[in-house]
């Protein structure tokens, strides 16, 4: 539409005076699609370069869409962002263990639960409670949006309302979890 209007493209209705029932929307439009509404076309010869100058002036002022720096945040799109974040953490760290448990022999470096028992032992306490509450806090979240999607499977908690307290009970069933195993 844009660039149809950039070359000259448009319509030209007829100014008329219409009564007042005829100020609904629809009453004018059927009106002027039946009488009155003429379509001109003015052609204005552009070379290349301008219409490519055109053409790039608008697209620099059109948004980069999809991108989520132009919404407002909200927890249906950052509790989404947040499980696949922690899903893939969860998962990575799930890989790079057992690679290591699998590769620990061959390549000369200890990796069996004695020696993980050993490491543990010899941690600070600080460390412990950190280490633990990584572990906790995104696995916590990705188990209890599990069983918030396993809900919306079955067709439970649809509407946009329902959605957001959903999200929002998985945060502090999450950081009541979380606390809850690091303190075990």
């Amino acid at each position: 539409m844009q660039a149809a209007r950039a070359v000259g493209l448009g319509v030209r209705v007829a100014s008329r005076n219409y009564p007042a029932i005829a100020r609904n929307g629809l009453i004018q439009r059927s009106a002027l699609s039946s009488r009155g509404a003429v379509r001109t076309v003015t052609l204005k010869p552009v070379s290349p370069a301008t219409a490519s100058d055109v053409l790039n002036s608008q697209r620099i002022k059109r948004p980069s869409s999809p991108h989520f720096t132009i919404y407002q945040p909200q927890i249906t799109w950052i509790g989404s962002i947040a499980n696949r974040a922690t899903g893939g953490a969860l998962s990575g760290l799930l890989y790079a263990f057992s690679i290591a448990y699998l590769a620990g022999p061959v390549v000369g470096i200890p990796v069996d639960s004695a020696h993980i028992v050993d490491l543990v032992h010899s941690l600070p306490e600080w460390a412990k409670v950190s280490g633990k509450t990584l572990l906790a806090a995104p696995f916590a979240y990705h188990a209890w949006n599990g069983v918030r999607h396993l809900a919306w499977d079955s067709v439970k908690f649809m509407t946009v309302k329902q959605v957001t307290r959903t999200g929002y009970a998985v945060l502090v069933a999450s950081a009541f979890s979380t606390v809850y195993l690091v303190m075990m």
